[in-house]
């Protein structure tokens, strides 16, 4: 079933591309998330290749059983006919109550049907003192009023 919006990309259907995909991974839902991809989606995520929904969404089972309160921002970077690139940044805890952020970029290269068939992130993570968190929002989609990427200066 296409997924809209649905290359080529616009500024603006890229831009809402974009936010659909972080509100996606903010609803922390392995099997909803992992139908955004193509049944033969690949992955490259640090060590790990996933290739295909059944692993993408153990993958996304895995990641978020240990990265507890995961919230995340994803900002357009460039965009051309079928392909996306953004910078994001997540913070999350881990069962002992540590904190951390993550950064990273994503070239991403859709089918025709709108779904992702490729995914390339490249992350690094740092701990962080919770009182240097700086997404604050119930879990879930990040509200329309929440600072962005570029507003909260990262």
């Amino acid at each position: 079933m296409p997924l809209s919006p649905l290359p080529p990309f616009t500024e603006d259907s890229a831009r809402q591309k974009v936010r659909l995909a972080e509100d996606g991974w903010n609803s922390r839902d392995p099997a909803k998330v992992a139908l955004a991809y193509t049944p033969e989606s690949r992955w490259r995520n640090r060590v790990e290749f996933p290739v295909g929904r059944p692993e993408i969404e153990a993958f996304l089972n895995r990641k978020w059983a240990r990265e507890l309160e995961y919230r995340l921002i994803k900002e357009l970077w460039a965009f051309a006919d079928d392909r996306i690139a953004v910078r994001y940044a997540y913070e999350y805890r881990d069962d002992s109550g540590q904190w951390f952020r993550a950064y990273g970029n994503e070239n991403w290269r859709f089918a025709e049907d709108g779904l992702m068939a490729a995914r390339h992130a490249s992350i690094n993570e740092h701990p962080i003192h919770e009182n240097d968190r700086k997404f604050f929002w119930p879990l879930g989609r990040r509200p329309d009023d929440h600072p962005g990427l570029s507003d909260l200066g990262l």
